[in-house]
Protein backbone atom coordinates (compact mmCIF):
# COMPACT_ATOMS: atom_id res chain seq x y z
CA UNK A 1 0.00 0.00 0.00
CA UNK A 2 1.20 3.38 -0.85
CA UNK A 3 1.37 5.56 2.12
CA UNK A 4 -0.70 8.69 2.20
CA UNK A 5 1.21 12.16 3.34
CA UNK A 6 -1.47 14.79 5.38
CA UNK A 7 -0.47 18.54 4.68
CA UNK A 8 -1.43 19.96 8.07
CA UNK A 9 -2.05 23.57 8.52
CA UNK A 10 0.64 25.86 10.62
CA UNK A 11 -1.30 26.74 13.85
CA UNK A 12 -2.73 29.84 13.83
CA UNK A 13 -0.67 32.82 15.57
CA UNK A 14 -1.42 34.18 19.01
CA UNK A 15 -3.83 37.74 18.71
CA UNK A 16 -2.17 40.37 18.27
CA UNK A 17 1.16 39.35 17.32
CA UNK A 18 2.42 38.90 13.50
CA UNK A 19 3.74 35.51 12.34
CA UNK A 20 7.19 34.10 13.09
CA UNK A 21 9.93 33.78 10.53
CA UNK A 22 9.21 31.08 8.02
CA UNK A 23 11.83 28.41 7.40
CA UNK A 24 12.70 30.38 3.66
CA UNK A 25 14.20 33.35 6.08
CA UNK A 26 18.17 33.29 5.24
CA UNK A 27 20.87 34.97 6.97
CA UNK A 28 21.33 38.07 5.57
CA UNK A 29 17.80 39.03 6.42
CA UNK A 30 18.72 37.92 9.92
CA UNK A 31 21.63 39.78 10.18
CA UNK A 32 19.79 43.35 8.61
CA UNK A 33 17.55 43.14 11.93
CA UNK A 34 18.22 45.44 14.19
CA UNK A 35 18.28 45.05 17.94
CA UNK A 36 16.86 47.42 20.31
CA UNK A 37 18.11 47.49 24.00
CA UNK A 38 14.77 48.09 26.47
CA UNK A 39 15.24 51.82 28.17
CA UNK A 40 14.35 52.47 31.78
CA UNK A 41 14.19 56.43 32.25
CA UNK A 42 12.49 56.00 35.76
CA UNK A 43 14.98 53.76 37.23
CA UNK A 44 18.42 55.53 35.97
CA UNK A 45 16.23 58.43 37.59
CA UNK A 46 15.65 57.31 40.73
CA UNK A 47 19.44 55.92 40.87
CA UNK A 48 21.19 59.05 39.93
CA UNK A 49 18.46 60.86 42.60
CA UNK A 50 19.85 57.81 45.27
CA UNK A 51 22.91 58.89 44.85
CA UNK A 52 22.71 62.52 44.69
CA UNK A 53 20.82 61.99 48.26
CA UNK A 54 24.13 60.05 49.49
CA UNK A 55 26.42 62.41 48.58
CA UNK A 56 24.92 64.91 49.85
CA UNK A 57 24.81 63.47 53.19
CA UNK A 58 28.93 62.32 52.91
CA UNK A 59 29.33 65.80 52.13
CA UNK A 60 27.53 66.76 55.34
CA UNK A 61 29.43 64.28 57.09
CA UNK A 62 32.60 65.76 55.98
CA UNK A 63 32.00 69.41 56.40
CA UNK A 64 29.66 69.90 59.46
CA UNK A 65 31.41 70.86 62.19
CA UNK A 66 28.80 70.16 64.69
CA UNK A 67 30.00 66.24 64.32
CA UNK A 68 33.36 67.16 65.80
CA UNK A 69 35.37 64.07 64.51
CA UNK A 70 38.44 65.16 66.67
CA UNK A 71 36.37 64.49 69.91
CA UNK A 72 35.13 61.04 67.99
CA UNK A 73 39.01 59.59 66.98
CA UNK A 74 39.90 60.45 70.64
CA UNK A 75 36.82 59.10 72.55
CA UNK A 76 36.35 55.70 70.07
CA UNK A 77 39.27 53.68 71.44
CA UNK A 78 39.15 55.31 74.41
CA UNK A 79 40.34 52.40 77.83
CA UNK A 80 36.92 53.23 79.13
CA UNK A 81 34.86 53.13 76.04
CA UNK A 82 37.14 49.55 75.15
CA UNK A 83 35.92 48.57 78.86
CA UNK A 84 32.44 48.98 78.65
CA UNK A 85 32.59 46.99 75.13
CA UNK A 86 33.78 44.09 76.71
CA UNK A 87 30.67 44.39 79.41
CA UNK A 88 28.44 44.72 76.40
CA UNK A 89 29.60 41.75 75.44
CA UNK A 90 29.66 40.13 78.60
CA UNK A 91 25.71 40.84 78.93
CA UNK A 92 24.87 39.77 75.63
CA UNK A 93 27.00 36.16 75.75
CA UNK A 94 25.09 35.54 79.10
CA UNK A 95 21.77 36.77 78.11
CA UNK A 96 21.93 34.52 75.12
CA UNK A 97 23.30 31.75 76.98
CA UNK A 98 20.44 31.72 79.20
CA UNK A 99 17.28 32.97 77.43
CA UNK A 100 18.30 30.11 74.80
CA UNK A 101 18.67 27.46 77.42
CA UNK A 102 15.49 28.45 79.34
CA UNK A 103 13.75 28.92 75.83
CA UNK A 104 14.52 25.66 75.10
CA UNK A 105 12.69 24.33 77.77
CA UNK A 106 10.20 26.23 77.60
CA UNK A 107 9.71 25.09 74.02
CA UNK A 108 9.82 21.86 74.92
CA UNK A 109 7.08 22.20 77.29
CA UNK A 110 5.48 23.69 74.90
CA UNK A 111 5.07 20.83 72.81
CA UNK A 112 4.65 18.36 75.56
CA UNK A 113 1.68 16.04 75.41
CA UNK A 114 0.76 17.33 79.65
CA UNK A 115 -1.93 20.26 79.50
CA UNK A 116 -0.27 21.31 82.64
CA UNK A 117 3.32 21.97 80.86
CA UNK A 118 1.80 23.73 78.22
CA UNK A 119 -0.29 25.77 80.10
CA UNK A 120 2.69 27.17 82.05
CA UNK A 121 4.61 27.54 79.12
CA UNK A 122 2.06 29.46 77.54
CA UNK A 123 1.76 31.77 80.06
CA UNK A 124 5.58 31.95 80.80
CA UNK A 125 5.93 33.25 76.91
CA UNK A 126 2.56 35.68 77.19
CA UNK A 127 3.95 37.18 80.46
CA UNK A 128 7.38 38.34 79.67
CA UNK A 129 6.37 39.02 76.00
CA UNK A 130 3.98 41.65 77.13
CA UNK A 131 6.13 43.28 79.66
CA UNK A 132 8.54 45.69 78.03
CA UNK A 133 12.53 44.59 79.18
CA UNK A 134 12.89 48.05 81.04
CA UNK A 135 10.44 47.68 83.20
CA UNK A 136 11.38 43.79 84.34
CA UNK A 137 14.93 45.22 84.44
CA UNK A 138 13.51 47.12 86.96
CA UNK A 139 11.50 45.03 88.93
CA UNK A 140 14.29 42.30 89.07
CA UNK A 141 16.75 45.32 90.39
CA UNK A 142 14.65 45.96 93.52
CA UNK A 143 13.81 42.12 93.86
CA UNK A 144 15.17 43.05 97.59
CA UNK A 145 12.39 44.74 98.59
CA UNK A 146 10.08 42.07 98.24
CA UNK A 147 12.01 39.13 99.05
CA UNK A 148 14.79 40.18 101.77
CA UNK A 149 16.40 36.68 102.03
CA UNK A 150 15.97 33.70 100.27
CA UNK A 151 15.91 30.23 101.61
CA UNK A 152 15.84 26.64 100.44
CA UNK A 153 14.28 23.39 101.41
CA UNK A 154 10.69 21.14 101.83
CA UNK A 155 8.23 23.40 99.60
CA UNK A 156 6.05 24.95 102.40
CA UNK A 157 8.10 23.24 104.97
CA UNK A 158 11.23 23.84 106.97
CA UNK A 159 14.11 25.98 105.34
CA UNK A 160 17.73 24.45 105.96
CA UNK A 161 19.55 27.66 105.02
CA UNK A 162 19.10 31.01 103.57
CA UNK A 163 20.75 34.02 101.99
CA UNK A 164 20.44 37.87 101.33
CA UNK A 165 19.18 38.39 98.41
CA UNK A 166 21.26 42.08 98.10
CA UNK A 167 24.29 39.78 98.45
CA UNK A 168 23.56 37.80 95.36
CA UNK A 169 21.92 39.37 93.08
CA UNK A 170 23.30 42.84 92.28
CA UNK A 171 23.20 45.00 89.21
CA UNK A 172 25.06 42.97 86.94
CA UNK A 173 23.08 39.74 87.72
CA UNK A 174 19.50 41.41 88.12
CA UNK A 175 20.20 42.25 84.32
CA UNK A 176 21.41 39.02 83.24
CA UNK A 177 18.63 37.53 84.83
CA UNK A 178 16.36 39.97 83.31
CA UNK A 179 18.07 40.06 79.75
CA UNK A 180 18.01 36.29 79.84
CA UNK A 181 14.26 35.65 81.03
CA UNK A 182 12.73 38.30 78.40
CA UNK A 183 15.17 36.90 75.85
CA UNK A 184 13.88 33.19 76.77
CA UNK A 185 9.97 33.98 75.93
CA UNK A 186 11.29 34.89 72.36
CA UNK A 187 13.76 32.13 72.33
CA UNK A 188 11.02 29.22 73.11
CA UNK A 189 9.08 30.40 70.21
CA UNK A 190 11.42 30.25 67.55
CA UNK A 191 12.72 27.14 68.61
CA UNK A 192 9.17 25.46 68.55
CA UNK A 193 8.75 27.43 65.21
CA UNK A 194 11.76 25.53 64.01
CA UNK A 195 10.69 22.09 65.26
CA UNK A 196 7.57 22.32 64.16
CA UNK A 197 8.24 23.23 60.18
CA UNK A 198 9.98 19.57 60.04
CA UNK A 199 7.30 17.66 58.15
CA UNK A 200 5.99 15.05 60.20
CA UNK A 201 6.51 12.45 57.82
CA UNK A 202 10.23 12.51 59.08
CA UNK A 203 9.04 11.62 62.31
CA UNK A 204 6.84 8.77 60.95
CA UNK A 205 9.49 7.29 59.15
CA UNK A 206 12.32 7.39 61.65
CA UNK A 207 10.01 5.56 64.01
CA UNK A 208 8.97 3.03 61.59
CA UNK A 209 12.44 2.65 61.04
CA UNK A 210 12.57 2.15 64.96
CA UNK A 211 15.11 4.51 65.74
CA UNK A 212 14.56 5.93 69.59
CA UNK A 213 12.83 9.12 70.08
CA UNK A 214 15.83 10.84 71.21
CA UNK A 215 18.11 10.04 68.44
CA UNK A 216 15.25 11.02 65.94
CA UNK A 217 15.14 14.64 67.81
CA UNK A 218 19.41 14.46 67.68
CA UNK A 219 19.59 13.20 64.63
CA UNK A 220 16.73 14.19 62.51
CA UNK A 221 14.51 16.55 63.60
CA UNK A 222 16.88 19.36 65.05
CA UNK A 223 19.27 19.30 62.24
CA UNK A 224 16.34 20.21 59.92
CA UNK A 225 14.90 22.44 62.81
CA UNK A 226 18.23 24.39 62.85
CA UNK A 227 17.87 25.86 58.90
CA UNK A 228 14.40 27.65 60.12
CA UNK A 229 15.87 28.65 63.88
CA UNK A 230 18.96 30.33 62.55
CA UNK A 231 17.95 33.27 61.06
CA UNK A 232 15.74 33.99 63.66
CA UNK A 233 17.74 33.30 66.44
CA UNK A 234 20.47 35.39 64.93
CA UNK A 235 18.16 38.38 65.15
CA UNK A 236 17.12 37.69 68.61
CA UNK A 237 20.96 37.99 69.83
CA UNK A 238 21.80 41.34 67.68
CA UNK A 239 18.61 43.02 69.46
CA UNK A 240 19.96 41.79 72.75
CA UNK A 241 23.36 42.91 72.15
CA UNK A 242 21.41 46.35 71.25
CA UNK A 243 18.86 46.33 73.80
CA UNK A 244 21.89 46.14 76.62
CA UNK A 245 21.94 49.78 76.28
CA UNK A 246 18.70 49.56 78.52
CA UNK A 247 20.43 48.46 81.34
CA UNK A 248 21.87 52.23 81.65
CA UNK A 249 18.71 52.61 84.13
CA UNK A 250 20.57 50.64 86.63
CA UNK A 251 24.11 52.88 86.58
CA UNK A 252 26.35 49.33 84.73
CA UNK A 253 28.63 50.60 82.69
CA UNK A 254 28.16 49.28 79.78
CA UNK A 255 28.77 51.24 76.43
CA UNK A 256 26.09 53.34 75.99
CA UNK A 257 26.43 54.28 79.52
CA UNK A 258 29.64 55.40 79.39
CA UNK A 259 28.63 57.45 75.82
CA UNK A 260 25.86 59.48 78.27
CA UNK A 261 28.80 59.58 81.63
CA UNK A 262 31.35 61.23 79.09
CA UNK A 263 29.29 63.14 77.24
CA UNK A 264 27.73 64.10 80.47
CA UNK A 265 31.33 65.42 81.48
CA UNK A 266 32.68 67.54 78.62
CA UNK A 267 29.26 68.20 76.73
CA UNK A 268 30.16 66.77 73.51
CA UNK A 269 26.57 64.43 72.76
CA UNK A 270 27.09 64.04 69.22
CA UNK A 271 30.44 62.97 69.05
CA UNK A 272 29.87 60.59 71.61
CA UNK A 273 26.62 59.41 70.46
CA UNK A 274 28.60 58.64 67.11
CA UNK A 275 31.13 56.49 69.30
CA UNK A 276 28.60 54.51 70.33
CA UNK A 277 26.91 54.23 66.95
CA UNK A 278 30.37 53.26 65.38
CA UNK A 279 30.71 50.33 67.50
CA UNK A 280 27.25 49.16 67.73
CA UNK A 281 27.49 48.83 63.62
CA UNK A 282 31.01 47.21 64.25
CA UNK A 283 29.81 44.23 66.42
CA UNK A 284 26.42 43.91 64.56
CA UNK A 285 28.51 43.25 61.49
CA UNK A 286 30.65 40.63 63.53
CA UNK A 287 27.64 38.64 64.09
CA UNK A 288 25.92 38.81 60.91
CA UNK A 289 29.29 37.58 59.20
CA UNK A 290 29.31 34.88 62.29
CA UNK A 291 25.24 34.15 61.46
CA UNK A 292 26.51 34.08 57.34
CA UNK A 293 29.12 30.92 58.21
CA UNK A 294 26.92 28.81 60.51
CA UNK A 295 23.66 29.07 58.64
CA UNK A 296 26.11 27.95 55.72
CA UNK A 297 27.29 25.20 57.67
CA UNK A 298 23.50 23.84 58.46
CA UNK A 299 22.28 24.18 54.81
CA UNK A 300 25.16 21.31 53.93
CA UNK A 301 21.77 18.96 53.39
CA UNK A 302 19.66 21.03 51.18
CA UNK A 303 22.57 22.65 48.90
CA UNK A 304 24.80 19.94 46.92
CA UNK A 305 27.37 22.66 46.65
CA UNK A 306 27.42 25.80 49.51
CA UNK A 307 27.27 29.13 47.82
CA UNK A 308 31.22 30.18 48.16
CA UNK A 309 32.03 32.32 50.95
CA UNK A 310 32.72 36.39 50.50
CA UNK A 311 36.55 35.08 50.87
CA UNK A 312 36.50 32.24 48.15
CA UNK A 313 34.90 34.97 45.75
CA UNK A 314 36.99 37.19 46.26
CA UNK A 315 40.22 34.74 46.08
CA UNK A 316 38.41 33.81 42.27
CA UNK A 317 38.54 37.19 41.29
CA UNK A 318 42.12 37.52 42.04
CA UNK A 319 43.36 34.60 40.24
CA UNK A 320 41.41 35.32 37.15
CA UNK A 321 42.27 38.72 36.98
CA UNK A 322 46.27 37.77 34.99
CA UNK A 323 43.83 35.83 32.38
CA UNK A 324 41.67 38.78 32.05
CA UNK A 325 44.60 41.02 31.79
CA UNK A 326 46.54 38.79 29.17
CA UNK A 327 43.03 38.47 26.89
CA UNK A 328 42.89 42.44 27.05
CA UNK A 329 46.47 42.74 25.48
CA UNK A 330 47.15 42.78 21.99
CA UNK A 331 49.67 39.42 22.28
CA UNK A 332 47.40 37.70 24.43
CA UNK A 333 44.97 35.29 22.99
CA UNK A 334 41.59 36.02 22.89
Amino acid sequence: MTPVTVDTPAPPSPPGLAPGPGPGLDAAELDGLRTVPARHPWRWAAGIAALVVLAQFLHGLATNPGWDWATFRLYFTADTILRAIGRTLELTAYGTALGFLLGAVVAGMRLSRSAVLRAIAWAYVWVFRSIPLIVQLVFWFNLSYLYKRFGFGIPFGPTFGDFETVGVLGALGAAVLGLGLHQAAFAAEIIRGGIIAVDAGQREAAAALGIPRRRQAWRIVLPQAMRGILPAAANEVISLLKGTSVVYVMAIGELFYQAQVIYGRTGRVVPLLMVATVWYVVLTTVLSIGQYYVERYFSRGTLRTPPPTPLQRLRTVLRSLPARTSARTPGGTP
